[in-house]
């Protein structure tokens, strides 16, 4: 496999995941889960927790389709690597939670990895 092939299926498989997680924060169940999960400091500011939830839904499904489009690729894996950082409050506050939100609140170092990794990887398939 060439690297831009390997490019291109990463590209792919990446913006599927994105859409595919954006999509699940317009569940219901989800939905619940997840604005328990948004720290009471950023309710209200602007948006209340489900409204947070729904915003970030967006976000990840419009970063999705962002990379599948050339002229919006580095546009959307610099803006998914912002998004991933303004997130990251969210899993910090499951993460010490874990009582709370169970399988869903990785503890914190690993999800902190995860989550460079993540930003590492859109910023590759969104900028190479």
């Amino acid at each position: 496999m060439t690297v831009e092939l390997a490019l291109t299926v990463a590209r792919i498989i990446t913006a599927v995941v994105f859409v595919a997680i954006g999509i699940t924060h317009f569940v219901p169940s989800v939905v619940r889960t997840m604005a328990a999960m948004v720290p009471a400091v950023f309710h209200g500011r602007p948006f209340s927790p489900r409204g947070w939830v729904w915003v970030t839904g967006v976000a990840e499904i419009a970063g999705g389709i962002g990379l599948l489009v050339p002229a919006t690729r580095p546009a959307a894996g610099i803006l998914l690597a912002v998004f991933l950082v303004c997130v990251f409050p969210a899993n910090a506050y499951a993460a010490h939670h874990r009582d709370r939100f169970g399988v869903v609140a990785v503890p914190l170092v690993p999800r902190m990895l995860m989550q460079l990794a993540l930003i590492a990887l859109v910023l590759w398939v969104g900028l190479a």
